[in-house]
């Protein structure tokens, strides 16, 4: 997307503005996006360039590569973003954070052999599994 599109988090604390959201939804079953989001965690991609926030956000460091991001009165997620290797200054911002997920997809899943059993999303979108994510994404098994 071009335009600009602007979210905020449960409380309204944390502003966010976008320009250059991606208008494709990404789901990830991996354990540490399990553990952060409680469940399956999804994210819309957007160039650090286009992005825009106010407010009280802490983060924390999850990676050498990542951080995750949240509102720090209400506690809301709002994105990981990509601090250094291959896709330094990507956002993946929380769908939830825009109304109606700013009309964004769900395009694929990754780990999606990891799922929970009985836990599947439905529609037509490509499912990665673990083995071939990280071999597509070698610098995700670095450690620096």
């Amino acid at each position: 997307m071009t335009t600009q599109v602007t979210g905020h988090c449960l409380c309204g604390a944390v502003q966010i503005a976008v320009t250059g959201l991606s208008d494709e939804i990404s789901a990830c079953h991996c354990s540490m996006c399990t553990r952060w989001s409680g469940s399956v965690q999804m994210g819309i991609e957007a160039p650090e360039a286009g992005v825009t926030v106010s407010g009280p956000v802490k983060t924390y460091r999850s990676s050498w590569f990542s951080e995750r991001a949240w509102c720090d009165t209400c506690g809301s997620a709002l994105w990981l973003r990509n601090v250094d290797g291959p896709d330094t200054g990507v956002y993946e911002f929380l769908p939830g954070l825009f109304e109606n997920a700013a009309g964004a997809r769900l395009t694929r899943v990754v780990y999606a052999d990891c799922a929970p059993d009985g836990f599947s999303l439905a529609g037509d979108h490509d499912r990665i599994s673990r083995t071939q994510y990280e071999a597509e994404n070698p610098h995700l098994n670095e450690e620096v």
